[in-house]
């Protein structure tokens, strides 16, 4: 009976590490003297997704006004992904499928 919840603790933990990627371009300082920080995030239910929108307005180096927005969209499914455990083992985990985010700043 372990080693049944330990598979399923492996198999949750690699779903985990899978959906966890390196973020491309992140900027680490803000000018805080006069700027719109945004952060665009999907966080997935079992039917549908949830699109978080979130701003923070800057100006004289003070946070002038957050905003957050929550929008249901529809899930893109599941897809497969392949992993191993520390022993080498492999194992393949059903996940969600992220959205792509194209961003134009005008």
């Amino acid at each position: 009976m372990k080693k049944i919840k330990l598979s399923f603790l492996l198999v949750g933990l690699m779903a985990f590490t899978a959906c966890e990627k390196e973020k491309e371009d992140e900027v680490k300082n803000v000018d805080k003297n006069g700027s719109i920080e945004t952060v665009l995030s999907v966080e997935h239910l079992d039917a549908a997704d949830i699109l978080i929108t979130k701003h923070k307005i800057w100006k004289n180096k003070k946070l002038f006004k957050e905003i957050v927005k929550k929008d249901t969209i529809p899930s893109l499914g599941d897809t497969l992904v392949g992993g191993e455990d520390n022993d080498g083992n492999s194992h393949i985990v059903k996940t969600k499928k992220d959205y792509e985010f194209f961003i134009t700043v005008q």
